[in-house]
């Protein structure tokens, strides 16, 4: 789904009539003498970005696959079994299809009576239904953060927010090619994208593992608002 903003600039400028200025469309951007948010990992490998990854995902309480395009079936089907199957909930996403999953999430799964749910644009009730009975749901990251073991998840009319947050547990794939260092890569591809007019979601949800609270009495407690156990399963697309 996309959003236009309209009369913005005689909304904006009505506010600065309003405050006795003049108008400004565009500030300035600055330019910083030193960018230590730059340095971090900036030479890093992508190999070596998957070990922090690995590294941080020990922290975040979140497993961690390394699969291949050749073995991504076998080892998705791997963690939905760990996960106990039963049902699984999905986004609408051709990328499923390009990474050979179709047969089995299409014809296996139900033959090992796991029920399978892709969300449905058409049927906004019955995608919330379906995701807060399902067991598992799997997404797939634009972009993951090596140092925050961070996955970015775009919504969408076919990808709703909803399957990354009612299930029990998340898998979240993560193509290798992906991986950057940290927020500040992200923010800027983020920031470019807008720059060149490209339309972006209106919903874009940072993702660290499953969903963790220590605000009382600093005790952690985890699934209080999402998914109590999560695999990231990075797959080498390169």
């Amino acid at each position: 789904m996309t959003s236009m903003i309209q009369h913005r600039e005689s909304f904006l400028a009505n506010i600065a009539k309003q405050l006795g200025r003049s108008p400004k469309t565009e500030l300035p951007r600055p330019t910083w003498q030193y960018q230590p948010q730059d340095r971090v990992l900036k030479e890093a490998t992508q190999d070596e970005l998957v070990e922090v990854l690995i590294k941080q995902c020990a922290n975040i309480h979140t497993d961690i696959k390394i699969s291949s395009t050749s073995t991504l079936p076998q080892d998705l089907q791997a963690i939905v079994d760990h996960y106990g199957g039963q049902s699984v909930i999905t986004w609408k996403d051709e990328r499923l299809k390009d990474y050979g999953l179709s047969p089995l999430m299409t014809e296996q799964w139900p033959q090992a009576n796991i029920e399978l749910y892709e969300w449905n644009a058409q049927q906004p009730e019955e995608n919330i239904r379906q995701a807060e009975k399902a067991n598992i749901g799997i997404t797939i990251s634009e972009m993951t953060l090596a140092e925050s073991g961070t996955a970015v998840l775009f919504s969408s009319k076919n990808r709703g927010r909803s399957v990354s947050f009612l299930p029990e547990k998340s898998i979240i794939l993560i193509p290798k090619s992906t991986i950057v260092p940290r927020m500040t890569q992200a923010a800027r591809w983020i920031s470019e994208k807008i720059r060149r007019g490209d339309n972006i979601p209106s919903c874009i949800n940072f993702i660290t593992g499953p969903s963790n609270s220590a605000d009382i009495e600093m005790i952690l407690i985890v699934g209080v608002h999402g998914p109590i156990q999560a695999t990231y399963l990075v797959i080498e697309d390169r």
